[in-house]
């Protein structure tokens, strides 16, 4: 009777991951449809797996970090520079995106009821002091908060004096980041379950019907996400690598943007996209901290947010807006998703700080971020996918950008 019970778990688990979580969303498809109920309960199971995802990330990146610099080779190279640099060029074309798909297509809103709740940053200043403080945190803190500004900081520095420490040392940290890596793959491997228990939840509270109102602002939103994502993306790839990029950026929405939909959390995605960029055979002393630096700074889906959420105020308002300040605009959006925190929702309480660049008041913009709310179920999933998927894509192609100068010289 085991073992044949045990033959259909042996087919499932030679599907391979990917296609076990495409199972395990259209079962939850099912649930949420034919029992409410039930996929109300089996919601359980993603946030569990959430959860351990948020659990083990700030270990991850902290060991991870600090073990790639104390074992770095002097005179080794890394990619980060060039990663840095992809980082900023996608978030600012993503903005430019936004801005045109939103002289493209104008969208109003409604404006009178709506309200919402959340302290917006004041300015492009607040945001980088509160970067500042962030970074100078404590470590412990930092850990238990999940603050990966802080856990950067402190990772590098540690791995910088640890460069010099004995052998047996470096021995230590690199068993434990082995230890850490496999608690990670463990926690990867029930990622179908976990989307399963997402998926059926996710539908079974809100639905569809909530989306229908605000159905143009929400394409215009995804639009540009979809135009980003198989079109710019793949023109910096390219541009970056010479060659081909679709078969990376599909390997990327395939292993990574999955997964960041359904958990909608880039700091959640970070054991994910590591696992992804080791299948990748990238550079582990580049990934390891390009990863979670680009779940941090690396947003280009929220400067989409927050610029067609902007304009659509502006738009309803009737303020003009001209190219100079649309630009302006998107140097402001970049700016602010660099200062986005990689959990749900984090890119819609800088809207009121870019809704000022036009005059529009407090009380206003916080209705527009109440709508933000009302569509963050595909807005935000969609969004975080962007983000993450991208923090691999540019990774890659920054390494293999390195691999072919190196080839040619």
């Amino acid at each position: 009777m085991s073992n044949t019970l045990s033959v259909p778990f042996k087919a499932l688990n030679r599907l391979g991951l990917i296609p076990q979580i495409v199972i395990g969303i259209l079962l939850g498809i099912i649930v949420a449809t034919l029992s409410p109920d039930l996929a109300a309960s089996v919601s359980l199971l993603g946030q569990v797996f959430i959860s351990a995802l948020k659990a083990v990330a700030p270990v991850l990146v902290f060991v991870l970090v600090m073990a790639a610099i104390a074992n770095h080779q002097r005179g080794r190279q890394t990619q980060i520079h060039s990663v840095l640099i992809l980082y900023l060029a996608g978030t600012l074309v993503a903005a430019l995106v936004a801005v045109t798909a939103s002289f493209l297509f104008p969208t109003e809103l409604t404006l009178d009821t709506a309200q919402a709740s959340g302290n917006p940053p004041g300015g492009v200043i607040e945001i980088l002091r509160n970067l500042l403080l962030s970074a100078v945190a404590n470590p412990i803190a930092a850990l238990m908060e999940a603050n990966f500004v802080a856990i950067l900081v402190w990772a590098i520095s540690l791995g910088l004096v640890l460069r010099n420490a004995q052998s047996a040392t470096k021995g230590m940290i690199n068993d434990l980041s082995d230890a850490v890596s496999t608690l990670v793959r463990w926690v990867i491997r029930l990622a179908p379950l976990g989307i399963f228990g997402l998926v059926a939840g996710t539908l079974a509270e809100a639905g569809i019907g909530a989306l229908m109102e605000y159905g143009r602002l929400l394409s215009v939103i995804v639009g540009c996400m979809v135009f980003v994502a198989l079109v710019t993306n793949p023109l910096i790839v390219f541009l970056t690598t010479r060659k081909n990029p679709y078969p990376l950026v599909f390997s990327c929405l395939r292993g990574s943007a999955i997964t960041a939909f359904f958990t909608r959390s880039s700091a959640a995605n970070i054991p994910v996209n590591m696992e992804l960029c080791k299948r990748l055979e990238l550079d582990e002393d580049t990934y390891s901290i390009s990863i979670p630096l680009g779940a941090t700074i690396n947003m280009s889906g929220a400067a989409i947010t927050i610029t067609v959420i902007t304009l659509a105020a502006a738009h309803t308002l009737g303020i003009s807006v001209d190219f100079a300040t649309a630009l302006l605009l998107c140097i402001v959006s970049a700016l602010a998703a660099c200062g986005v925190s990689g959990v749900a929702g984090g890119s819609l309480l800088l809207i009121p700080m870019a809704a000022s660049l036009f005059g529009i008041s407090a009380d206003v913009a916080m209705q527009v971020v109440a709508i933000g709310f009302v569509i963050s179920v595909v807005q935000d999933s969609t969004e975080t996918a962007l983000n993450s998927s991208t923090d691999v894509l540019f990774t890659a192609a920054a390494s293999r950008r390195a691999d072919r100068s190196t080839a040619v010289d």
